[in-house]
């Protein structure tokens, strides 16, 4: 199938479910197979529940302007968790502590940890938390989904445009 035939509601609906299977997979990671999370991973756990929030608005809400505020929505949740694995990654992992990081100040600020303790609870640095899956730093698998986020909001965008006759 060609990706122009793609409609938008598909790809918002593929990415919210691929975004909650990512945050099934972490806590599966966490609990069955004892791969605790830093703030960094916590964090990005919290982006991908927005991301998939974002895709259900765009479900619901249909038009020239959803294309483009969901668009604009993703295309900052992408950057922003493609930042957030890349710094975990590259920063973060190199550090015996993530106390008091960026990571860790939106999550205790929004008291996520407090709330929801078993899925936004940091149980480990940042250094125990840089582990592989497959050969492959757990973040960078991160980074592709965000990527792939990142994707479809250019979608929406240039759809949006389009329809306007830009």
């Amino acid at each position: 199938m060609k990706a122009s035939t793609v409609s938008p509601s598909a790809l918002l609906a593929a990415l919210a479910l691929t975004c909650l299977a990512a945050i099934g997979a972490a806590l599966a990671s966490q609990h069955y197979f004892d791969m605790q999370p830093c703030p960094w991973c916590v964090l990005q756990r919290l982006l991908f529940v927005l991301v998939a929030a974002v895709c259900v608005l765009g479900l619901l809400w249909r038009g020239l302007m959803s294309n483009r505020v969901v668009g604009g929505l993703l295309a900052l949740l992408a950057v922003s968790g493609m930042a957030a694995a890349l710094w975990q990654h590259f920063v973060a992992a190199a550090s015996a502590s993530c106390n008091l990081t960026l990571a860790d100040r939106i999550i205790s600020g929004l008291k996520l940890d407090s709330f929801f303790p078993e899925i936004f609870q940091a149980r480990a640095s940042c250094a125990e938390a840089a582990v592989n899956l497959l050969g492959l730093p757990y973040a960078f698998y991160s980074l592709a989904l965000f990527a792939i986020s990142g994707l479809v909001a250019a979608r929406l965008l240039v759809r949006g445009a389009r329809a306007n006759g830009a």
